[in-house]
């Protein structure tokens, strides 16, 4: 029996039934064996991601004792529980750092605000455990090549690996990355991820979109001696580039299987593969960013040749927004996906609602239900993932609610 298979047989739902009581809810239905068909819709993951990085969703700042810590995150899952979600996706390595006791990497300075500091517990050991006991997968969040929100490697820890091996990392745009040109760093920050699915029973291996850097004006990402050292037989670096990413996913994606073969691997990227004015199996959008092209990340290829389990494009617009229309979005992936086997989740902006900043839809409590109402139409999507969990807590115009009010009404197992 694999560690998956026993982790499937130890979460059930039957302990939910504390975390509803303690949050008011114990006459909520947790045990009916749904499936997730929610009104005749097969859509069955509901996730919610959890950035640390910056401090954005948790810990609430650096330096909080590790009762404080504990207690928050504990908050962060008994709320995925009342809104009927199913699924946390924990940041646990936002940049070149760790939310567990990693042997190669340092503690993170989101947590006591020191990088290399012990905050006293092991975040990730706890989330997976308190999340399995509330009937909730533990997905964990990994980005691959950022290192710093700035280019000072005399800011990182003495033993930060980027310190040891300055040849290894770049800057750009004012930050700092680990170049993924570079057969050893590649081979560096599996080991640094997949040490974190070694020692815990994750449900999942998750990515986002920061593969290359988003393109900055006026700068360039200065790989050129790389490439001349490993870009023979490539016909441009574009070409090279969009390789190194392809064997990261390839690499990562067998190593995960070694590990267990449980354990599903899912990329969240930009919601725009390319547009089809630059190429005709591109979707109906106008973006300014495509990730073929500008993040060098193949992400229709991936899907296509079944190298990972899951994908949640970031579909971050409302429906007819003109540059990229939310329905237009839903149908591409849906036909990207249909017949791989790789299961579609829709990545949702549920911190532009209510946003005075954003376009007149995003100010519609009813946007977001109407999102997954559409989307219902299209038996690829197969769940939502919302962004973020700041926002799943204030809800700041009952966005969530609603959702949670038309498409929600029990609890739903992940699709498996």
């Amino acid at each position: 029996m694999t560690r998956h298979m026993r982790q499937i047989t130890r979460r059930g739902f039957v302990t939910v039934a504390g975390a509803l009581a303690a949050l008011g809810m114990a006459g909520e239905a947790v045990a009916a064996p749904a499936r997730g068909r929610r009104r005749g819709c097969p859509q069955e993951f509901r996730g919610m991601w959890v950035a640390t990085v910056a401090n954005r969703d948790w810990p609430s700042r650096p330096g909080l004792s590790a009762a404080q810590q504990r207690s928050e995150l504990l908050a962060q899952l008994d709320r995925a529980v009342a809104r009927r979600l199913n699924t946390v996706i924990l940041q646990v390595r936002p940049t070149a750092d760790a939310l567990w006791p990693s042997p190669h990497e340092p503690w993170s300075a989101y947590l006591t605000g020191v990088q290399g500091r012990n905050p006293g517990w092991d975040p990730l050991g706890t989330a997976v455990a308190e999340a399995h006991a509330r009937g909730l997968e533990l997905h964990a969040w990994f980005n691959p090549y950022r290192v710093a929100g700035h280019t000072d490697l005399g800011r990182l820890a003495a033993n930060h690996p980027a310190r040891r091996n300055p040849g290894w990392v770049l800057p750009y745009g004012g930050k700092l990355y680990y170049n993924p040109g570079l057969p050893e760093v590649r081979a560096f920050v599996q080991d640094a991820m997949l040490d974190a699915v070694e020692r815990y029973p994750v449900d999942a291996v998750h990515w986002d979109d920061y593969f290359y850097p988003y393109p900055v004006a006026g700068e360039v990402f200065d790989d050129d001696e790389a490439y001349r050292r490993y870009g023979g037989g490539f016909g441009d670096k574009a070409a090279w580039r969009r390789n190194n990413i392809d064997l990261l996913v390839r690499e990562t994606a067998a190593r995960i299987r070694r590990i267990d073969p449980g354990i599903r691997f899912g990329i969240s990227p930009f919601g725009v593969w390319r547009n089809a004015s630059t190429d005709p199996l591109g979707s109906p959008t106008r973006a300014g960013v495509e990730t073929y092209d500008d993040l060098h990340a193949d992400t229709r290829k991936w899907v296509r040749q079944g190298w990972i389990d899951y994908v949640v494009p970031q579909l971050y617009w409302n429906i007819g927004f003109t540059v990229a229309d939310y329905a237009k979005l839903v149908p591409w992936w849906a036909d990207v996906t249909r017949g791989t086997g790789v299961d579609l989740f829709i990545g949702e902006a549920l911190y532009k609602a209510g946003d005075p900043a954003q376009p007149a839809a995003w100010q519609d409590p009813a946007e977001l239900s109407r999102h997954l109402t559409l989307a219902c139409r299209y038996p690829e999507v197969r769940g939502h993932c919302f962004f973020a969990a700041k926002e799943v807590a204030t809800d700041r115009i009952g966005a969530m609610a609603r959702v949670v009010a038309d498409h929600y009404p029990t609890r739903a197992r992940p699709p498996r």
